[in-house]
């Protein structure tokens, strides 16, 4: 069970909220999960993360509630006293996640590249469809590949672990998700649970799997995934699948 490191918050920019949004989002699969503090969350921050270029940053620190003990890690052009750790623009997101690894001694978590500071969204071409396969053999992946572009989705991205797949998802809009579930790094279900709860949600996620069940198919159906496939992939089964996406 992932227990959450409260992080609080302070200023940057609608991009940089988005990327820092997805990095909390996707840590949910890891051992530790990150998720953005606020007064209602009912427990105290645990680090905050500050924008010391920002308004805000000027504001918290002449706040009563200001506590000099919470360590604070401090993103601008200028130096604070108060910095436990400080980096400058452009934001290094995989540094940064590795500061907060390291200030809160996550072994063996799942690694999370968050890439360019932009959003996802304008990463993909208007009226293309993207596809991304997780953790699926190289036989899987190129029969599955074959059968998207016979169904006109042609630009499909591969990730043989959930830890490419958090990598690909932090940088690339996706419209459709399909995944194994024997991922070997990550908890399958929760990652399906994520994708649907990230800022901008995978639209269509499937599931697969060679040894599928009543609980299997009745868990793709509570997580609100668009159908299971079973593995060797029945190609009408495939065929009916994909005209719903």
């Amino acid at each position: 069970m992932a227990s959450n490191i409260w992080v609080k918050v302070v200023g940057f920019s609608d991009v940089e909220r988005h990327s820092l949004n997805t990095l909390f989002r996707l840590s949910l699969v890891r051992e530790t999960a990150y998720a953005l503090w606020s007064p209602e969350a009912g427990a105290p921050p645990q680090v905050a993360l500050i924008d010391v270029d920002s308004y805000g940053a000027n504001l918290d620190l002449a706040l009563p509630s200001f506590n000099a003990n919470l360590k604070r890690i401090c993103v601008g052009s200028r130096c604070h006293k108060n910095a436990w750790h400080s980096a400058s623009r452009p934001v290094d997101w995989p540094a940064l996640l590795g500061v907060l690894d390291g200030l809160f001694s996550v072994p063996g978590a799942l690694d999370i590249d968050i890439g360019p500071e932009v959003p996802s969204t304008q990463l993909v071409p208007p009226g293309v469809k993207t596809t991304l396969l997780v953790g699926l053999g190289r036989e899987n992946r190129l029969y599955l590949r074959a059968r998207l572009a016979l169904a006109g989705l042609t630009d499909v991205d591969d990730a043989e672990m959930g830890c490419d797949a958090a990598a690909r998802i932090s940088q690339r809009l996706y419209h459709l998700v399909i995944m194994g579930l024997d991922l070997p790094d990550a908890d399958p279900w929760a990652l399906v649970q994520t994708l649907h709860e990230l800022p901008t949600p995978i639209r269509s996620v499937v599931v697969a799997t060679a040894a599928p069940s009543w609980s299997i198919m009745e868990q793709a159906e509570r997580l609100g995934c668009t159908g299971l496939l079973e593995i060797p992939f029945d190609p009408r089964q495939l065929i009916a699948l994909l005209e719903k996406v």
